[in-house]
């Protein structure tokens, strides 16, 4: 995979979603996997990439710096606090994402009501959890 074109906002989500299965378990009834909005890769997306450079003080053309710093085991926390940046607003970022990953997982029917409900409410915690989370 070419790293340069990676959309590093996936990258994260996908992390996310990794605490969140370790956190979770079969919290929500079923066995994680099958109940966890997955973030899809892409490489198109630079609209949402800008958003996440633009909460960590990052500047537009910092995607690979960002995916290398990541990759060296720091946290997004770290890095925000590095650059000056506003975790509050990854964090809230992160949550306006994965919500609507939840909205489109309850319309399509690959989760019920119960679960949905039970899921957004632990979704601020888990990933106000995962901005501290080191991957090194």
């Amino acid at each position: 995979m070419n790293i340069k074109r990676m959309n590093i906002k996936r990258v994260m989500i996908v992390g996310t979603m990794i605490v969140a299965m370790s956190f979770g378990g079969t919290a929500w009834g079923k066995p994680a996997l099958h109940t966890i909005p997955v973030a899809k890769w892409s490489t198109s997306d630079v609209a949402d990439t800008d958003e996440l450079l633009d909460a960590l003080n990052l500047s537009p053309s910092s995607d690979k710096e960002l995916y290398d710093a990541l990759y060296d085991g720091k946290s997004l926390h770290a890095i925000a606090e590095e650059n000056g940046g506003n975790i509050n607003n990854v964090i809230n970022l992160q949550v306006k994402q994965l919500t609507q990953q939840l909205d489109a997982r309850l319309a399509s029917g690959s989760i019920t009501r119960q679960q949905y409900t039970a899921q957004q409410a632990e979704l601020r915690e888990i990933v106000s959890q995962s901005v501290l989370t080191t991957f090194g």
